[in-house]
């Protein structure tokens, strides 16, 4: 198991993830937000530019007691205001005055093409952004507190630089606080997520050591009903886990191998010693007895979730390649490939061992015998990747007491079972 699968880099890792989307997502929203405001900071500007002109003053002009010359004075008056094009319409929306300052006169076909913003009893605009420049295109309603319009004016606001550079730097001030205080959040919760985590890690392990004792203990118990010791349950399980690293499983298929090799006869629980213990050839009628120990095992495992796991291995380990095993004869990859894994070491580690009825084979007697099986009893591929690796794993292990090879599966379940809650 890598370092990049370590639960803690995990946590680190999505913890910064999180926060970081969400510094990113919140900072977005502010910063629309926002901008936004700009939009009703600069109306807010143009509102008080028009109030400028008093609703006496139109009331006056539209009794004629105004000169138009006066009128347009305080349009160019007001256009002086950051305002581009001005418009000043009367109460029935028809226009008195348009004024566009010299300097602005090639913007005003431009401006014109954008249209005109509606004349209602609240101030209304619209955004643009023309020759790079940004620019309000507003209409607000000269009435008297309360009253009706008595007339309106519409416009073009163009802020200055630096009047848009003060408000651009209050919306970034802003969002950068809203991201300090995500990311100051982040850093103060992270502390309290890795205590928690690691208490949750310490009760999993604690969880998982029993769940590993009750597969040794199961298998101690297979073992000594079969005349046996767990050291044929440590050796065909390092066997095992040695051809599976050679062929390259996952973590995950490795962690259902190693269970399966510890449990692969738990079914013999339920065979009677009359039949398990004999010493010679068992009858056609015995045998088919003994083979339903597979199918027992299957049904002792279906009582633990955590045991279900070693299924693939004690449900089809007498399968063959060739389809001649049992119980259910399935052939080729419709065999589990723990399954094949373990047949083949199984089998060497039946040659290589001293049993009741026999004495052990040497590594080469037992390959060649097995060799003769390739395709047959074994799947060629595997059986190929194993027999380089026989000799050397027997002098390894094939020797080694009881002590010494439960020294070595506890590294193992170590790498596969302790670090995925490490």
């Amino acid at each position: 198991m890598t370092q990049s699968d370590n639960p803690l880099q995990t946590l680190r890792r999505r913890l910064l993830l999180v926060s970081s989307v969400t510094a990113a997502l919140v900072g977005l929203i502010t910063w629309y937000t926002e901008s936004e405001r700009i939009d009703e900071k600069v109306l807010a500007m143009v509102v008080m530019a028009a109030h400028r002109i008093p609703p006496a003053t139109l009331e006056a002009h539209a009794q004629g007691k105004l000169a138009a010359a006066d009128l347009e004075h305080l349009v160019e008056q007001i256009a002086t205001d950051h305002f581009g094009i001005v418009e000043l319409y009367d109460h029935n929306k028809t226009r008195l005055i348009e004024y566009v300052p010299p300097e602005l006169k090639h913007l005003e076909e431009e401006l014109k093409r954008g249209g005109h913003v509606e004349l209602t009893t609240q101030p209304r605009y619209m955004k643009h952004l023309i020759q790079g420049e940004f620019a309000l295109v507003v209409a607000v309603p000269i009435a008297r507190p309360g009253g009706a319009p008595v007339g309106y004016l519409e416009g073009v606001y163009l802020p200055d630089q630096e009047t848009m550079t003060q408000i651009q730097e209050d919306v970034m001030r802003t969002v950068a606080m809203v991201v300090l205080a995500i990311v100051l959040t982040a850093l103060t919760v992270y502390p309290v997520v890795l205590a928690l985590h690691r208490e949750l890690l310490a009760r999993s392990r604690s969880i998982l050591r029993g769940n590993l004792e009750m597969l040794e203990v199961l298998g101690s118990a297979i073992a000594q009903r079969d005349s046996d010791t767990n050291i044929h349950n440590y050796r065909v399980t390092l066997y095992a886990v040695a051809l599976g690293e050679a062929v390259g499983i996952a973590a995950s298929q490795m962690r259902n191998l190693i269970a399966g090799a510890f449990l692969h006869d738990v079914g013999k629980i339920g065979i009677s010693d009359n039949i398990l213990l004999k010493p010679g050839r068992l009858t056609p009628e015995e045998f088919a007895v003994m083979k339903t120990h597979v199918t027992l095992g299957g049904d002792i495992l279906r009582q633990s979730a955590w045991l279900l796991q070693a299924r693939e291995v004690v449900a089809y380990h007498h399968e063959k390649y060739d389809g001649s095993g049992y119980m259910e004869g399935l052939a080729g990859e419709a065999i589990p490939l723990n399954a094949r894994i373990f047949a083949v070491v199984d089998v060497f580690d039946a040659l290589t061992s001293r049993r009741p009825y026999k004495g052990p084979m040497t590594p080469a007697e037992a390959t060649d015998i097995m060799r003769r099986d390739r395709g047959t009893h074994f799947d060629p591929h595997l059986l190929d990747r194993f027999l380089p690796l026989a000799t050397r794993l027997h002098e390894t292990y094939g020797q080694a007491d009881e002590t010494r090879l439960r020294a070595i599966l506890l590294l193992a379940l170590e790498r596969y079972f302790m670090k995925e809650t490490a």
